[in-house]
This record gives structure tokens, sequence and C-alpha cells, in this order.
């Protein structure tokens, strides 16, 4: 299993929200590129960004961090929130993020995912955000009805290269994953899925990696900054 740093982006600085409210914003670093650079050399193979501003406008808007952490780290990186049309997932492939997030489309506009998948293997992931088992977009502001396992089955054969799944009444409150949900999902699809929402200790990994499943990795965000997890010994953990 993989261990994804989150580094969530809010008007230029590194934050992390609680349970989706932008009004509960944390800051942790104003140097997004700085906290990239210290996760990779902590032993980090992969690092999570993600656009907050950019998932509520429908665009993005902190291109110039995001832009700042790619120049800064060599290991691949990847990107979610505000990327609704291909051009956008062009130019950030073509600037050198390994891999793009598509939510909110996945739902109101399928055939681009499929479309992306195609043109860029292995650099497209759907990000399945959910209350309750329902998905949930435009930076988790609106609800749908869609399910979870529903959508998630829907690009089985697209070539996707991953489902990133978020539990958003878990995620930023330290109360540990829903590994439940998640392992269903993992055992429902062929698509490598990540755990994000909720990990906030190393019994959390630990949970995630025994859930029956075969989870591609977690992604962990605040018990990072808080100190709750060690990434050293999260890091040996997943590795074990």
């Amino acid at each position: 299993m993989i261990l994804y740093p989150a580094i969530d982006l809010k008007d230029g600085q590194c934050v992390r929200l609680l349970r989706g409210e932008m009004e509960a914003a944390t800051v942790f670093n104003d140097n997004p590129a700085a906290q990239a650079a210290a996760f990779e050399a902590a032993g980090c193979e992969w690092i999570h960004l993600v656009d907050l501003n950019g998932a509520f406008a429908g665009a993005p808007v902190n291109g110039a961090a995001v832009e700042a952490i790619l120049a800064r780290i060599a290991v691949p990186a990847q990107l979610g929130g505000g990327i609704r049309d291909m051009k956008t997932i062009e130019t950030w492939i073509e600037k050198g993020l390994s891999r793009v997030i598509l939510g909110t489309v996945a739902v109101e506009n399928p055939d681009l995912v499929r479309d992306a998948a195609r043109a860029f293997p292995g650099k497209v992931a759907v990000g399945i955000d959910a209350r309750g088992g329902k998905v949930a977009t435009k930076g988790w502001a609106e609800e749908t009805d869609v399910e979870v396992t529903d959508l998630a089955r829907s690009f089985e054969d697209a070539g996707v290269a991953a489902i990133i799944y978020t539990d958003i009444n878990r995620d930023g409150a330290m109360q540990g994953p829903n590994v439940a949900a998640t392992a269903a999902l993992a055992n429902a699809v062929s698509i490598p899925v990540i755990a994000s929402g909720g990990v906030s200790s190393l019994d959390d990994l630990r949970a995630l990696k025994a859930c029956g499943a075969p989870l591609n990795g977690a992604i962990s965000g605040r018990a990072l900054y808080d100190g709750a997890i060690d990434l050293g010994a999260a890091l040996a953990v997943l590795k074990e």
C-alpha cells in the first residue's frame, strides 16, 4: 500500500478542512512547495494535491502553487479540484502532473472521463466523494442520488488508473476511515482503490491494510500535520 500525503490548497496555502467545510480551514503551511519537498524527503512515493478553491470554482485556482510543487519534487503527484474539461487535463499533464483526479465530471460528464483515460493511459483517476453512500459533487456542496458502487462500476471498462474514495463525514475529523465501505467498494470493482478521509493513526492504516480488499493506498492529511501519525512509522507499516 502507498501512503499519499495530502496537500490541500486554499488561497495558495496548505490547509485542512473539517468535513469539507471551507469555513473550517486550518492553515498548516504557507509554502506548499516546501511541504511537498518535506514529504518527499521523508520517503513518500506520491503526493496527493487538491485545489479546494478550484473544486468550488469549477476551474483551476491554485495553479501557481501546484506548478511550484511540481517544480520542486521528483516523485509523482496527483491533483483533483476544478478539472472539468479536456484542455485542463492536457495542460496539467503537460506541466508534469502524473495523474489528474476527475470528480464532479465523473457524474456529470462520464464520457470525458472515458475520453481522457483513452488519451492519457494511466494518468486519469476518478474521485468519488460520498455522504451516506451517495456521491457528492462540486466541492462536496451538492448531493446526488448516485450510489458509490454504481458510479465506480460504470468505469470498469474505461481504463481508469484508480478510484480515490472519500467518506466526507470522516474527512479531517480524526475519527478513523470508513474501513467497511472502502473495503466493500474495493471488492466490488477491479479498479485500484485509494482510501481517503479520517485516516488518523497507525492503527487506521493497519485496519485498511487488513480490510480484506486489495487497496492501492491511503491518503492522510491532518494527522500528518498534527503529528498524530509519524510519517516514517506510517511508511514502515504500509511496507510490512
